[in-house]
């Protein structure tokens, strides 16, 4: 895909998470469908862009809708000037190649303790990685998520390279979305 074809212009009210959990999430927008329609995929899509002219870059997250969220993080929100409920210009357009996803510490040290799965997963396309991570990060309690680690590990030690039955967009699972707004 063109990286030019992917570059969107949209103005958009900033919202207020209702209870984030994360202090680091200071605010948030919905991206408009139209904006969303123009990225590579419905997951996890890293962008690049400006809000009200402050250059930035960042990882969408699913809205659950087909389109997407993006999270606006203490240091963004001040350095852009802006205020809860207030529009804000954006420019965006996704990344020339996705980067590395984190790998978190628990999955990390799984994966170096099974050498058949740490091969096939250093194998895998950087796309892949970064839905097996976002399968395993989104388990809501602490046992699913330990679950996940486990049967990623025999999936990719058996060579499954690409997580099965994950919808990554969260449309169909109803699995993921934005954060709710504080009214």
């Amino acid at each position: 895909m063109e990286i030019e074809s992917t570059r969107s212009e949209f103005k958009t009210k900033i919202l207020r998470p209702a209870n984030s959990g994360d202090e680091a999430l200071k605010a948030f927008v919905v991206l408009p469908k139209s904006a969303s329609d123009k990225l590579p995929r419905r997951g996890r899509t890293t962008i690049e862009g400006t809000i009200n002219g402050h250059g930035f870059r960042s990882t969408l997250e699913p809205d659950g809708q087909l389109s997407h969220w993006l999270a606006l993080d203490k240091q963004l929100f001040e350095t852009a000037g802006v205020d809860i409920g207030e529009i804000a210009t954006f420019e965006i357009r996704s990344v020339n190649q996705e980067p590395e996803p984190d790998v978190p510490a628990d999955f990390e040290e799984a994966l170096a303790a099974n050498s058949d799965a740490l091969a096939v997963w250093k194998d895998t396309t950087t796309i892949a990685r970064v839905d097996w991570i976002h399968w395993i990060v989104t388990a809501k309690q602490a046992k699913t998520r330990a679950k996940r680690i486990r049967d990623a590990c025999d999936k990719l030690a058996s060579g499954k390279r690409r997580v099965c039955c994950f919808d990554p967009s969260g449309f169909y699972s109803k699995a993921l979305g934005a954060p709710k707004t504080a009214e």
